[in-house]
Protein backbone atom coordinates (compact mmCIF):
# COMPACT_ATOMS: atom_id res chain seq x y z
CA UNK A 1 0.00 0.00 0.00
CA UNK A 2 1.28 3.15 -1.15
CA UNK A 3 0.90 7.04 -0.07
CA UNK A 4 -1.66 6.03 3.05
CA UNK A 5 -0.63 8.21 6.11
CA UNK A 6 -1.12 5.76 9.02
CA UNK A 7 -3.49 6.74 11.62
CA UNK A 8 -3.62 5.57 15.09
CA UNK A 9 -5.28 2.50 14.76
CA UNK A 10 -2.12 0.76 13.42
CA UNK A 11 -1.18 -0.68 10.25
CA UNK A 12 0.84 -3.74 8.60
CA UNK A 13 3.75 -4.58 8.03
CA UNK A 14 4.88 -3.61 4.30
CA UNK A 15 2.61 -0.41 4.56
CA UNK A 16 4.51 2.07 2.90
CA UNK A 17 4.40 6.35 4.04
CA UNK A 18 4.76 9.23 1.61
CA UNK A 19 6.62 11.82 4.04
CA UNK A 20 6.49 15.33 3.06
CA UNK A 21 8.56 17.28 0.83
CA UNK A 22 12.23 18.32 2.55
CA UNK A 23 12.49 21.82 2.74
CA UNK A 24 16.09 23.37 0.76
CA UNK A 25 15.99 26.44 3.28
CA UNK A 26 16.35 26.95 6.97
CA UNK A 27 16.20 28.89 9.57
CA UNK A 28 19.87 28.19 10.78
CA UNK A 29 23.06 28.08 8.59
CA UNK A 30 25.93 25.46 8.50
CA UNK A 31 28.30 27.59 10.71
CA UNK A 32 25.46 28.44 13.55
CA UNK A 33 24.85 24.24 12.98
CA UNK A 34 28.51 23.61 13.64
CA UNK A 35 28.72 25.94 16.52
CA UNK A 36 25.77 24.93 18.40
CA UNK A 37 26.04 21.17 17.83
CA UNK A 38 26.46 19.04 21.05
CA UNK A 39 25.88 14.88 22.20
CA UNK A 40 22.43 14.98 23.43
CA UNK A 41 21.71 12.55 25.86
CA UNK A 42 18.52 14.07 27.56
CA UNK A 43 15.29 14.79 25.74
CA UNK A 44 12.44 16.25 26.28
CA UNK A 45 8.26 14.77 25.66
CA UNK A 46 7.54 16.54 22.96
CA UNK A 47 6.88 14.64 19.78
CA UNK A 48 8.32 15.78 16.48
CA UNK A 49 5.93 16.30 13.52
CA UNK A 50 5.91 14.59 10.39
CA UNK A 51 7.47 17.08 8.36
CA UNK A 52 10.54 17.28 11.23
CA UNK A 53 11.01 13.28 10.45
CA UNK A 54 10.96 13.97 6.98
CA UNK A 55 13.74 16.37 6.71
CA UNK A 56 15.87 14.64 9.29
CA UNK A 57 16.05 11.67 7.08
CA UNK A 58 16.70 13.68 3.53
CA UNK A 59 19.09 15.31 5.17
CA UNK A 60 20.69 11.98 6.40
CA UNK A 61 20.83 10.03 3.50
CA UNK A 62 17.75 11.40 1.26
CA UNK A 63 17.93 11.84 -2.72
CA UNK A 64 19.26 15.29 -3.79
CA UNK A 65 19.98 14.78 -7.62
CA UNK A 66 16.73 12.32 -8.92
CA UNK A 67 18.33 12.42 -12.49
CA UNK A 68 21.50 10.53 -11.37
CA UNK A 69 20.23 9.26 -7.87
CA UNK A 70 23.16 11.22 -6.38
CA UNK A 71 22.23 11.60 -2.13
CA UNK A 72 22.99 13.82 0.41
CA UNK A 73 25.80 11.88 2.01
CA UNK A 74 28.87 11.08 -0.25
CA UNK A 75 29.38 7.26 -0.83
CA UNK A 76 32.33 5.61 -2.66
CA UNK A 77 31.73 4.89 -6.29
CA UNK A 78 27.74 5.76 -5.64
CA UNK A 79 26.93 2.21 -4.82
CA UNK A 80 25.50 3.79 -1.14
CA UNK A 81 25.52 0.45 0.60
CA UNK A 82 23.85 1.93 4.24
CA UNK A 83 20.14 2.15 5.14
CA UNK A 84 18.25 4.12 7.67
CA UNK A 85 16.22 2.86 10.14
CA UNK A 86 13.55 4.89 12.41
CA UNK A 87 12.16 3.17 15.92
CA UNK A 88 9.32 5.95 16.51
CA UNK A 89 7.84 5.77 20.32
CA UNK A 90 4.41 5.61 21.19
CA UNK A 91 3.14 9.36 19.89
CA UNK A 92 6.83 10.37 19.18
CA UNK A 93 6.07 11.89 15.74
CA UNK A 94 2.51 12.88 15.04
CA UNK A 95 0.00 11.07 12.70
CA UNK A 96 2.51 8.15 12.44
CA UNK A 97 2.18 4.74 14.75
CA UNK A 98 4.72 3.79 16.63
CA UNK A 99 6.91 1.29 14.86
CA UNK A 100 10.26 0.17 13.10
CA UNK A 101 10.30 1.91 10.26
CA UNK A 102 12.72 1.66 6.92
CA UNK A 103 13.64 5.11 5.18
CA UNK A 104 13.06 4.43 1.32
CA UNK A 105 15.29 7.21 -0.12
CA UNK A 106 14.04 7.15 -3.78
CA UNK A 107 10.22 8.22 -3.13
CA UNK A 108 11.02 9.73 0.34
CA UNK A 109 8.70 7.16 1.89
CA UNK A 110 9.17 5.39 5.17
CA UNK A 111 8.01 1.15 5.23
CA UNK A 112 6.30 -0.43 7.92
CA UNK A 113 8.62 -3.28 9.23
CA UNK A 114 7.30 -4.38 12.58
CA UNK A 115 4.58 -1.85 14.67
CA UNK A 116 6.00 -2.12 18.23
CA UNK A 117 7.81 0.21 19.93
CA UNK A 118 11.36 -0.92 20.51
CA UNK A 119 13.18 2.10 22.58
CA UNK A 120 13.33 -0.09 25.34
CA UNK A 121 14.78 -3.10 24.22
CA UNK A 122 17.35 -0.96 22.00
CA UNK A 123 18.82 0.57 24.97
CA UNK A 124 18.75 -2.68 27.25
CA UNK A 125 20.64 -4.08 23.46
CA UNK A 126 23.24 -0.94 24.04
CA UNK A 127 24.76 -2.24 27.11
CA UNK A 128 21.38 -0.78 29.09
CA UNK A 129 21.87 2.82 28.00
CA UNK A 130 18.64 4.00 29.46
CA UNK A 131 18.45 7.65 28.58
CA UNK A 132 18.25 6.76 24.81
CA UNK A 133 14.65 5.37 25.14
CA UNK A 134 13.87 8.96 26.33
CA UNK A 135 14.18 10.31 22.99
CA UNK A 136 10.83 10.37 20.87
CA UNK A 137 12.87 8.32 17.73
CA UNK A 138 16.08 6.65 17.35
CA UNK A 139 17.78 6.48 13.78
CA UNK A 140 19.23 3.56 13.30
CA UNK A 141 21.94 3.60 10.29
CA UNK A 142 22.74 -0.12 9.02
CA UNK A 143 24.83 -1.05 6.00
CA UNK A 144 25.84 -4.05 3.99
CA UNK A 145 29.18 -4.59 3.02
CA UNK A 146 28.43 -6.69 -0.23
CA UNK A 147 27.20 -3.63 -1.87
CA UNK A 148 30.73 -1.88 -2.01
CA UNK A 149 32.96 -4.75 -1.70
CA UNK A 150 31.60 -6.29 -5.35
CA UNK A 151 33.90 -3.34 -6.35
CA UNK A 152 36.35 -2.27 -3.97
CA UNK A 153 36.93 -5.74 -2.47
CA UNK A 154 38.24 -5.76 0.76
CA UNK A 155 38.55 -1.20 0.90
CA UNK A 156 34.99 -1.41 0.68
CA UNK A 157 34.83 -1.98 4.01
CA UNK A 158 36.41 0.50 4.90
CA UNK A 159 34.29 3.43 2.59
CA UNK A 160 31.40 2.14 4.10
CA UNK A 161 32.36 2.66 7.57
CA UNK A 162 33.03 6.47 6.37
CA UNK A 163 29.74 6.56 4.57
CA UNK A 164 28.37 6.41 8.15
CA UNK A 165 30.25 9.06 9.51
CA UNK A 166 29.12 11.36 6.67
CA UNK A 167 25.51 10.20 7.30
CA UNK A 168 25.94 10.87 10.81
CA UNK A 169 26.87 14.40 11.00
CA UNK A 170 23.93 14.84 8.57
CA UNK A 171 21.69 13.93 10.99
CA UNK A 172 23.43 15.69 13.75
CA UNK A 173 23.35 19.14 11.74
CA UNK A 174 20.02 18.67 10.73
CA UNK A 175 18.61 18.09 14.00
CA UNK A 176 20.71 20.93 15.62
CA UNK A 177 19.05 23.58 12.48
CA UNK A 178 15.43 21.52 13.58
CA UNK A 179 15.63 23.51 17.22
CA UNK A 180 16.57 19.82 18.27
CA UNK A 181 19.13 17.81 19.66
CA UNK A 182 20.82 13.84 18.75
CA UNK A 183 22.97 11.56 20.62
CA UNK A 184 25.22 8.65 18.88
CA UNK A 185 25.61 5.46 19.95
CA UNK A 186 27.96 2.72 18.98
CA UNK A 187 28.15 0.61 22.22
CA UNK A 188 25.37 -2.23 21.24
CA UNK A 189 25.22 -5.71 20.86
CA UNK A 190 24.74 -6.52 17.04
CA UNK A 191 23.04 -9.13 17.07
CA UNK A 192 20.41 -8.60 19.66
CA UNK A 193 19.69 -5.09 17.51
CA UNK A 194 19.71 -7.18 14.57
CA UNK A 195 16.99 -9.36 16.04
CA UNK A 196 14.79 -6.64 17.70
CA UNK A 197 14.56 -4.75 14.92
CA UNK A 198 13.89 -7.75 12.44
CA UNK A 199 16.94 -6.58 9.79
CA UNK A 200 17.88 -8.57 7.22
CA UNK A 201 21.01 -11.06 7.47
CA UNK A 202 23.19 -9.12 5.04
CA UNK A 203 23.03 -5.73 7.00
CA UNK A 204 25.10 -5.11 9.68
CA UNK A 205 24.10 -1.95 12.62
CA UNK A 206 26.98 0.86 12.73
CA UNK A 207 24.95 3.43 14.83
CA UNK A 208 21.80 4.58 16.87
CA UNK A 209 21.53 8.08 17.30
CA UNK A 210 18.68 9.01 19.35
CA UNK A 211 16.65 12.42 18.51
CA UNK A 212 14.21 14.79 20.12
CA UNK A 213 13.79 17.82 21.72
CA UNK A 214 16.64 19.31 24.11
CA UNK A 215 15.74 18.24 27.71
Amino acid sequence: MVGILLNWGGAAAGTVVNLPAPSLKGRMSVEEALQTRRTIRRFGHRALSLAQLSQLLWAADGVTDPKRGYRSAPSAGALYPLDLYVAVGERSVADLPPGVYHYLPDQQGLELITPDDIRKELAKAALYQSWMAEAPIMMVITGAYARCTRKYGERGVLYTHIEVGHVGQNLFLQAEALGLGAGIVGAFENQEVSQIMNLPTAQEPFLIMPIGYKH
